[in-house]
């Protein structure tokens, strides 16, 4: 029987509060809708579909003493996910809160994340972190880590991969001191003009460019319903994502892309087949209500029949 692959996640696992606009979105207004709460966080929801494609996976992360903190650590044993988060029982579990349109598009999000700059830092000096570091075949991180625990995290990693997620334009900065290290960077157009020093209106040439500039040796780019950009030591390419057959919730669907493209490199494909994979799961989480969707292999399998080859870019 094959082993599969391991990976350990380091990054946000936190209360995920989306309130979805019934109506037209009216500013400074109060506005009808509905809210849900979950449990999400960049790391935590890109891991749950790598777990869905077949690799084992602890995670580490911080939580508080409060009622929030036990529905993440049930959220995250029921997922099949090794628990190694540290939970500081005078603190408040980091939340984010999104407010979408009728349409499922985001309208603002808002991150209470203190205990992530605090915590993790000294955290991840623990040995049974460095353990863990070294039995697994890879590493996962966000930008929820500021950048002394993203550095110490590489650090530690001594020549294995590490993949990393950016999280948001601002916290995006927070990996700059460790791009060339890092095996993989997953964002959107708005974070990877950030990190390349572009202009907004930037073609994806540039883009390339900018981020190549900056140490990173691979790179994959979404926007929205558009293209989604891929590069690595061959070169550029994209992928046009199909339409989907329904739109519930953008929500989770960049950190879908990344848990299945991360789980097909893991299996040993090449980046522009695993981006294809990760692309079936993004359309996957947009038709689902849920941020990480629920999928079994024949309907994986349905979703990845839709997505195109990538193709070359001059």
């Amino acid at each position: 029987m094959v082993k599969s692959p391991d990976i350990l996640a380091v990054g946000g696992a936190h209360i995920d509060r989306r309130g979805q606009v019934s109506g037209p979105y009216v500013p400074a207004a109060s506005n009808p809708g509905t809210m849900r709460e979950d449990v999400g966080g960049g790391v935590f929801n890109a891991l749950r579909s790598t777990v869905r494609r077949g690799v084992s996976a602890s995670l580490l992360s911080m939580r508080g003493g409060d009622a929030a903190a036990e529905t993440v650590s049930r959220a995250i044993a029921e997922a099949g996910i090794t628990d190694l988060s540290a939970v500081f029982l005078d603190r408040t579990t980091p939340s984010y809160t999104a407010l979408i349109d009728r349409d499922g598009e985001l309208i603002v999000g808002f991150a209470d994340m203190a205990l992530y700059d605090l915590a993790f830092p000294k955290q991840i000096r623990r040995s049974k972190v460095r353990e863990v570091i070294g039995s697994v075949d890879a590493i996962l991180c966000d930008a929820n880590l500021p950048s002394s625990a993203l550095e110490r995290l590489v650090s530690l990693a001594s020549g294995k991969p590490v993949f990393a997620i950016a999280i948001s334009p601002a916290k995006v900065v927070r990996l700059i001191p460790v791009l060339g290290a890092l095996a993989l960077v997953f964002m959107n157009r708005r974070e990877a003009i950030v990190l390349a020093g572009v202009n907004a209106n930037a073609a994806e040439p540039d883009i390339v460019d900018g981020l190549r500039c900056t140490g990173l040796k691979n790179g994959v780019v979404t926007a929205g319903g558009g293209e989604v950009l891929g590069f690595d030591n061959a070169g550029a390419f994209s992928i046009l994502p199909p339409v989907p057959r329904k739109v519930a919730d953008v929500t989770g669907a960049g950190d879908a892309l990344a848990g299945a493209t991360l789980a097909a490199l893991l299996r040993g494909l090449p980046l522009r087949k695993a981006l294809r994979e990760g692309v079936a799961a993004a359309t996957l989480a947009i038709e689902s209500a849920d941020a990480v969707p629920a999928f079994t292999a024949a309907t994986f399998a349905e979703a990845l029949a839709l997505v195109p080859d990538a193709q070359e870019m001059a």
